[in-house]
């Protein structure tokens, strides 16, 4: 006896299959078509690999920091500082160390001397296209002499501020971890 075709015999479930894979193949080429063929590819940003060193100078009676202030460049009115450790670009053939004693005096006009490592914290900017990744050896330093004066072409303001106001003063969130974590070895 042979089934009647609306009982699911082969010849359904062959037609049934058939069905699905025309509208699975289907789904498939509309799926394509509503994507650009030739959409260039966006380049992607060059990245660079930085290296400074700097640091927090504590004056001689070890009560104050030194920071630096530059002018924020989103504030319109050219008015609110932002205020940061000095520190720079490591030269060919320096050490961090000397990096950071040269960075100093040149940033802040400031003499001082390294106490002692404060740690290296590592961070990602873009800037001029670039995708950025710069890594920063921190130092405390002893004040040794000097007088304050801002470098012309870099820095807006060099001040001394309470140790205790310092975490509070920092513009950037990876320096104020670092200044609270080593909060034990400037006192």
């Amino acid at each position: 006896m042979t089934p009647a075709p609306s009982a699911g015999g082969e010849e359904v479930k062959k037609k049934r299959k058939r069905r699905r894979s025309r509208s699975k193949s289907s789904q498939r080429s509309h799926s394509k078509s509503s994507q650009p063929q030739n959409r260039p590819k966006k380049p992607y940003a060059k990245r660079v690999d930085e290296v400074s060193a700097g640091g927090l100078v504590v004056d001689s009676t070890r009560t104050k920091g030194l920071l630096i202030g530059r002018i924020d460049t989103k504030d319109a009115k050219r008015e609110r500082l932002l205020w940061s450790l000095p520190k720079g670009h490591i030269e060919t053939g320096e050490t961090p160390e000397q990096a950071a004693i040269r960075e100093v005096r040149e940033e802040t006009g400031i003499e001082s001397q390294i106490d002692k490592s404060l740690g290296v914290i590592d961070f990602w900017f873009m800037a001029g296209g670039k995708r950025i990744h710069k890594t920063v050896h921190h130092f405390l330093f002893k004040e040794t002499g000097g007088k304050i004066a801002p470098q012309v072409s870099e820095v807006d303001d060099v001040r001394w501020f309470p140790l205790t106001e310092i975490v509070e003063k920092l513009a950037y969130p990876d320096e104020k971890k670092l200044i609270a974590r080593s909060k034990e070895l400037i006192q």
